[in-house]
């Protein structure tokens, strides 16, 4: 399995820190990329907010695991925690969405004695084009756990025929 998308995330921000995501989770506030925060902490989705969002698009956010389930064996990584599509942009940039999710977030859950795993969020442009019939479950049903492991970010960005990484952010919780 490819992790084109993974490596761009990480590649973006290290070269244009405008490109990093900003998220607030619990009473913390803009989230440096490899914070780390306790798991009780981030069991909520993040409330995240991009400066460089355009008003007129609409956008996708994904979040993986890739550390699962140890960072040094990454048998059913990456795992998937989320896709909501319908993003807009909001006040002061936030992100807000008011659409069915394509995937239910799930909050981390590294296994017991595992070492902290990275939570990873990208910021895609949604095409005109995206239907949210195509890619979530019937009837607003939360996606199950087999489709979340070992999950091809990169073949699903191509399937639904998402635009250009526009963010990313991540943080690592034990």
């Amino acid at each position: 399995m490819a992790d084109n998308q993974i490596t761009r995330a990480f590649s973006l921000i290290e070269n244009d820190e405008s490109k990093i995501l900003q998220m607030t989770i619990g009473q913390h506030e803009n989230i440096k990329p490899g914070t780390r925060l306790g798991r009780k902490e981030a069991q909520d989705p993040p409330k995240l907010s991009f400066d460089g969002a355009n008003r007129d698009t609409k956008y996708v956010i994904v979040s993986l695991d890739i550390d699962a389930p140890f960072p040094s064996l990454g048998i059913l990584g990456p795992i998937l925690h989320w896709i909501q599509s319908d993003v807009t942009v909001g006040h002061s940039s936030v992100l807000e969405f008011d659409a069915p999710f394509v995937a239910n977030w799930i909050g981390p859950a590294p296994p017991p004695g595992s070492a902290p795993h990275r939570y990873i969020f990208f910021l895609y442009e949604q095409p005109d084009s995206f239907d949210l019939k195509d890619h979530a479950p019937p009837q607003g049903k939360n996606l199950s756990n087999c489709n979340r492991m070992r999950y091809d970010l990169d073949s699903w960005v191509e399937v639904a025929g998402l635009g250009p990484l526009v963010a990313f952010n991540y943080y690592v919780c034990n």
